[in-house]
């Protein structure tokens, strides 16, 4: 079978990563129960559609998206593909809860615990144990998953321990992934990071990466993957539904507003707003990849599709003009 190829941007030279990255969070299980079937045809769709960028990590569904996505990935050539996780949450056995479900979002039962640990140690042992869940015998990218609350832990013991596995060729970058862009510019800062993966603050809705982040990671060469482009769901689609949600609560009066504002314009110029959230922070220069939640088949389709779709110019200077989103490939 030919693959056809997606385009690719490079970390740091040496790291490519398709401009749609699969975000596997949804493999575990999340908000709903996904099959292991659907789990394994979103992901050969995805290669079938020349995506070679999978992320995941440990939180999502308590290892299960790991097993599932190493599984799926099983029979592809290993040099194809590259795959990161996150370091941060380590899973620990836990019988006396294994009848409950899992509260954090995820539709599994709570076998098994997590514990924040940014520790040296613990980062080491969390990526052996996501080695073993994922079926492979190397990750190319880590990324420190929300350090909010443990940034000091996190900047002297988990940051040069994952240096350190750098330099001698266990993984090939480091990064960080957040919510937020005042931390990982610190990050980048005191360290030499190689990408951020920053969720929901380079988007139409929200643009907070610009006024720290983004400025310092283009001087610093450091490379920036886009996730929640969506913003939590209010941008996913063409019509924006009252009840709709923005950084995972619901949507305010004035977002909602802010959000229609957008769909409005994106349909003057014949452009669906979901094409315009997916292709919105790719214009930056150091942005290299959009990570996008896929469940299904269906998602990966409609993914790759919106990146494709063609958007006149025009829209983004509508937007830029308007005050909802500068253009990101002004002054960069």
């Amino acid at each position: 079978m030919t693959i056809p190829a997606l385009p690719s941007r490079s970390i740091r030279g040496n790291v490519p990563v398709t401009e749609v990255g699969f975000g596997a969070a949804q493999l575990g299980n999340l908000n709903r129960t996904t099959t292991d079937d659907e789990s394994t045809s979103a992901v050969h769709a995805a290669r079938a559609a020349g995506i070679t960028y999978f992320d995941t990590a440990p939180h999502y569904g308590l290892g299960l998206s790991e097993r599932r996505l190493g599984r799926a990935l099983a029979e592809t050539p290993r040099e194809e593909i590259i795959i990161s996780t996150k370091v941060g949450r380590l899973l620990v056995d836990s019988p006396d809860t294994a009848d409950l479900q899992d509260g954090e979002g995820f539709v599994v039962p709570a076998s098994v615990r997590r514990e924040w640990d940014f520790s040296a140690d613990g980062v080491k042992r969390s990526i052996e144990d996501s080695l073993t869940r994922l079926g492979t015998d190397r990750i190319d990218i880590v990324y420190l998953h929300d350090p909010d609350d443990h940034e000091e832990q996190a900047t002297r013991e988990a940051l040069p321990a994952l240096l350190d596995l750098r330099a001698q060729g266990v993984i090939r970058a480091v990064g960080a992934g957040m919510n937020q862009s005042a931390m990982p510019a610190r990050f980048i800062e005191a360290h030499d990071l190689d990408v951020v993966m920053l969720a929901g603050r380079l988007t139409l809705l929200d643009q907070t990466g610009l006024t720290d982040l983004m400025p310092l990671a283009a001087r610093r060469g450091v490379a920036v993957v886009a996730a929640g482009v969506y913003n939590s769901g209010l941008l996913s689609s063409t019509e924006i539904s009252p009840d709709a949600h923005f950084d995972y609560a619901p949507a305010s009066s004035e977002m909602l507003a802010r959000a229609r504002r957008l769909a409005a314009i994106c349909r003057s110029h014949s452009v669906d707003l979901p094409s315009a959230a997916v292709q919105y922070s790719l214009r930056h220069p150091a942005v290299v990849s959009a990570v996008i939640g896929m469940r299904t088949a269906a998602h990966v389709e409609s993914s790759i599709d919106r990146r494709t779709t063609d958007i006149p110019d025009e829209l983004w200077v509508e937007l830029d003009a308007e005050g909802l989103a500068p253009d990101l490939t002004k002054g960069n």
